[in-house]
């Protein structure tokens, strides 16, 4: 098991690995991130753990941080990932997150997000954080905004019309 790299009162975040890859094929193929987030073509544990060692875990060595396990600290469940995403599209890092169904409207979401938020500018230095999210998806709105980030408009993003939000680093604002 990973060394907890974040926490918070209900919540633990590490970096994930190939031993995820059941958690990882499953949130991938989830109803909501299929549609909002996008296909990942994973439909094998293999896939996943190609997803893994490709995406998050490349992340992490090139770039410090990376799309990171959440757990939940009352069962040791793990209900999502949440952490930062450098895209070559973005001139920022992103924050991204997705939670099974299982666990959405708990909160965790805004849990975690506030968490990486604070690994971001706080241990990371960085001065600014972006988040995109489809213009349909209401309840990631929400999320964003209750993080306190600002919507900065529409971009194009492989074909698809996504809302960018914004943050920056206290005093940097």
């Amino acid at each position: 098991m990973a060394p907890t790299l974040i926490d918070t009162p209900r919540l633990r975040l590490s970096e994930l690995d190939e031993g995820d890859a059941a958690f990882a094929l499953e949130l991938l193929n989830t109803e909501g991130f299929l549609q909002h987030i996008g296909d990942r073509g994973v439909r094998s544990l293999d896939d996943a753990r190609r997803f893994l060692r490709e995406g998050p875990c490349a992340s992490y060595a090139a770039n410090g941080f990376g799309l990171w396990k959440v757990t939940r600290k009352s069962d040791g469940a793990t209900v999502g990932m949440s952490g930062l995403v450098r895209r070559e599209s973005l001139p920022k890092p992103d924050l991204g997150y997705a939670f099974l169904p299982a666990h959405a409207g708990q909160g965790l979401a805004s849990e975690a997000g506030a968490a990486v938020l604070g690994h971001a500018f706080g241990v990371l230095r960085l001065a600014q954080v972006l988040a995109i999210v489809s213009p349909d998806n209401a309840g990631s709105v929400r999320v964003l905004q209750k993080l306190g980030m600002r919507e900065w408009g529409l971009r194009e993003f492989d074909g698809k019309m996504l809302r960018v939000f914004t943050l920056a680093a206290p005093g940097h604002e």
